[in-house]
């Protein structure tokens, strides 16, 4: 039987959970916040999934629960802060909605940050931006990771490395939410939980040979660049993009050899009325969207889709009815909450 939280509700409690383990209020808001967004959205590999791996950082204290990023440089336009390994989200939201105030300024507006802790979906952050007409990228990358190889080598050096685009249109927003790498560390960790394997061949193991079992990680194993076998040079440039955006732009990353959950993160946002006018982006966006939406389909009963429509979809559907999490999520939440003594977000009736 499926059990349906309230959205309010359960955002609520999650927050209420954070704030018990010790973060600061706005902090747990912030944690809370987006890690829920990330299931509305249907990315439950990084909605409350983390939330245990979260709290454990915290009692470990490798997640910093208080305070703020230390200001390296400020140039107008552009930011670099150390993220002191406070929590992804906090810093990830508050960097955005600094970039979009200078942005407002300066015609667009770039923050990197080294040193945060995860920061979760990038998806979930882009509304920061594109509910104020502007476009947005947040791009992150984990120095203390290495599950992906270079193409043509056979030994983890990179994390997945994600990068996300907010692309405002005269509806509802683009929202672009990619890797270098096929699929990810928390999906691999869940099918190993669960005793499943990968539908296609998504890793590569210690001998170079495709393989769809994610046990073979615990046993030298990386996971296929996007590409894929035969055309991995396109992930592996992407990789090497985003490792320079972020952990060389924030000026701290795998040369550092840092210890313990860490990621670097990179945010830049533009505002159209410094180029060609908000309404000359919005016609180009639209009329982008309108084209590949009556794209002719080559599955007649699968129609093209946008990214981020279904994840959209999926919220606003959430929003009204109700949240249903991933199974076993509710039950490390209830375990949670009983550690810190807090009661349990009950069903939505």
């Amino acid at each position: 039987m499926s059990i349906i939280f309230d959205v309010s509700g359960l955002t609520e409690f999650a927050t209420r959970l954070f704030f018990a383990a010790g973060l600061e209020a706005d902090k747990a808001d912030a944690v809370g916040r987006y890690l829920v967004e990330a299931d509305l959205m249907g990315h439950s590999t990084h909605g409350l999934a983390l939330a245990p791996w979260y709290l454990q950082g915290i009692r470990d204290s490798v997640m910093t629960t208080r305070g703020s990023y230390e200001l390296i440089s400020d140039r107008g336009a552009v930011q670099c802060w150390d993220g002191r390994r406070l929590p992804g989200a906090w810093l990830t939201s508050e960097a955005l909605e600094t970039a979009v105030d200078r942005a407002r300024e300066f015609g667009t507006a770039t923050v990197a940050i080294g040193n945060s802790h995860h920061i979760g979906a990038l998806a979930a952050y882009l509304s920061i931006a594109t509910d104020q007409s502007m476009l947005a990228s947040v791009a992150s990358s984990s120095p203390s990771g290495a599950q992906v190889a270079p193409f043509g080598g056979l030994d983890g050096v990179f994390t997945p490395n994600p990068v996300a685009w907010g692309i405002p249109t005269d509806d509802q927003p683009i929202l672009v939410d990619i890797s270098a790498s096929i699929t990810t560390v928390n999906m691999a960790s869940r099918l190993k939980r669960e005793n499943r394997v990968y539908d296609h061949s998504w890793l590569m193991d210690r001998h170079g040979q495709p393989g769809n079992d994610p046990g073979l990680l615990d046993n030298g194993a990386t996971l296929l660049p996007t590409g894929g076998i035969d055309h991995g040079q396109k992930g592996y440039g992407m990789a090497l993009s985003v490792e320079a955006l972020t952990q060389g732009l924030a000026g701290y990353g795998r040369a550092n050899k840092p210890k313990g959950t860490n990621a670097a993160v990179t945010i830049s946002v533009y505002d159209p009325a410094a180029f060609g006018g908000v309404d000359k982006f919005i016609e180009q966006t639209s009329w982008l969207r309108d084209a590949c939406l009556a794209n002719r389909p080559k599955d007649s009963s699968h129609p093209v889709r946008l990214p981020g429509q279904a994840a959209l979809q999926r919220k606003a559907i959430a929003v009204r009815d109700g949240v249903e999490l991933y199974p076993g999520i509710s039950e490390g939440l209830q375990a949670e909450a009983k550690y810190y003594g807090i009661p349990f977000i009950s069903a939505k009736a």
